[in-house]
């Protein structure tokens, strides 16, 4: 599955987006030098567009219990697991500029047993992991781990950000948006 399809749905240069989306693709061309793919495909529904935006930007907030390396370790591994090439890219860059190291990047299909990642953020990705691949779940004992770590505040809040990039991950892969070029990281098993 390290092959991926061409992206499935297009969107039209001419597109005509609403004045607030076409707000946001300008902000993204100042600050990623392009138009993310994602945001063309969400914004043409404007208001489900709208809404993932105030999410996302309320889970990305400065005073979030959940410190932003730790968030991207999260995304990435939650993008790796659903196959999504773009955000494996762009959450990986992200996570460089958030203080995660390539090390890191690199061992994050094996974090249970690497001395890169210290008992928190073993748990949270376990965590992560777990909400991912349904056909497991979160069981009790994984549930105590994270009490040990995170009060119950940070645990809605992880609960958030994973569900949040389950839901983002799926999106693209399904549609089999492309990574841009951002991190050059392969999205691993």
């Amino acid at each position: 599955m390290n092959q991926h399809p061409p992206q499935r749905v297009m969107t039209d240069t001419a597109h005509r987006f609403p004045w607030y989306v076409r707000i946001f693709l300008a902000n993204q061309r100042r600050r990623y030098g392009c138009e993310l793919e994602p945001a063309r495909l969400w914004g043409r529904t404007p208001r489900v567009f709208a809404a993932l935006s105030f999410l996302y930007a309320a889970l990305e907030r400065r005073r979030s219990p959940i410190e932003p390396a730790l968030r991207s370790l999260l995304r990435v591994r939650v993008s790796q697991l659903t196959w999504c090439a773009f955000c494996v890219d762009i959450n990986g860059a992200s996570g460089l500029r958030q203080g995660v190291t390539e090390a890191q990047l690199s061992a994050l299909d094996q974090a249970a047993e690497s001395a890169l990642f210290d008992d928190r953020v073993k748990a949270a990705l376990a965590y992560a992991e777990a909400m991912t691949n349904s056909d497991r779940g979160v069981d009790d004992a994984l549930f105590a781990r994270l009490k040990d770590h995170f009060d119950d505040d940070a645990i809605i809040e992880l609960t958030a950000v994973i569900s949040y990039q389950n839901m983002s991950s799926r999106f693209n892969a399904a549609l089999a948006v492309p990574a841009q070029g951002f991190c050059q990281r392969p999205p691993a098993a």
